[in-house]
């Protein structure tokens, strides 16, 4: 009935789960979602989430990709390479080249592996200045799927998320609402049957529907959020800079109920010695 009893989530911020907060200030996120789905209430899922923040392609193949590959999971999620494409200056396609060494190890290794193609940014303000770069990145991630059998998400053909709704404040990161949706298509890319359907239209009458236009402005969401970005590059410093991995292990997501201690021959003689 289950085609999956493991799965091992690597890659950056968008895979950690940012902006999909709990109550707690954790992050969620779209693979926690996903191995909610997977598991389907099974105590002998197991699951990792190595992924963190402001993680470059390279650190993502040298710190993640190797425990993967010991673990040898039913399933490994890869996004990355996002942050090294919006770097100024930046060899697309020496990224893809990278990406596709990664890939081509998981699948060596026998490995079912799903990959993500960038958002469509064109509907945010600012960011769809990337436009172009994100679809040559694109391009390559496609064909490197169909060099090695890897699944696709392609989040770039995802209407849903063309909504607005769908984008944090920081025009970078998705909403609780988006990372359920992706976690779905994801589900459903890799044959797991799902009872909400990612497609389902926004509403019409809903308390964001004006968000567009409440929104900060560019030069708010500038000092805000690009700025700090850039003084972080300028600096060579990172989001993730002292965090670790939500879940750096494989292990089982939801853990067995502890067994009912049992009642021996001695714990019974000592009940009958306090009731005398």
């Amino acid at each position: 009935m289950y085609a999956f009893d493991s799965f091992v989530a690597l890659g950056d911020s968008f895979t950690e789960g940012l902006n999909d907060a709990r109550p707690d200030g954790t992050f969620r996120g779209w693979a926690d979602r996903l191995a909610e789905i997977l598991a389907g209430g099974r105590t002998g899922f197991q699951y990792a989430n190595l992924a963190l923040r402001g993680k470059m392609l390279g650190e993502v193949v040298e710190e993640q990709l190797p425990i993967a590959l010991e673990v040898r999971p039913d399933v490994v999620t890869l996004c990355a390479g996002g942050n090294d494409i919006i770097v100024p200056g930046a060899d697309v396609d020496a990224v893809a080249g990278r990406f596709e060494a990664a890939v081509a190890k998981l699948r060596a290794a026998g490995i079912n592996v799903v990959i993500f193609t960038g958002p469509d940014t064109k509907q945010v303000s600012v960011m769809n200045i990337l436009r172009g770069k994100v679809g040559i990145y694109n391009a390559h991630l496609w064909a490197i799927a169909d060099r090695y059998g890897a699944k696709v998400v392609d989040l770039w053909a995802m209407d849903a998320l063309h909504d607005l709704r769908a984008w944090s404040d920081d025009r970078l990161h998705f909403t609780a609402e988006g990372h359920r949706r992706i976690a779905l298509r994801t589900a459903e890319v890799l044959g797991v049957s799902t009872e909400a359907d990612w497609r389902e239209p926004w509403p019409e009458n809903d308390e964001h529907a004006t968000w567009i236009t409440s929104r900060r402005s560019d030069l708010e969401w500038t000092r805000a959020h690009l700025l700090p970005w850039i003084r972080r590059q300028l600096r060579g410093e990172s989001m993730g800079d002292g965090l670790a991995p939500k879940r750096p292990q494989l292990m089982p997501l939801i853990e067995a109920a502890p067994e009912p201690p049992a009642i021996g021959l001695v714990d019974v003689a000592a009940c009958n010695q306090d009731l005398r």
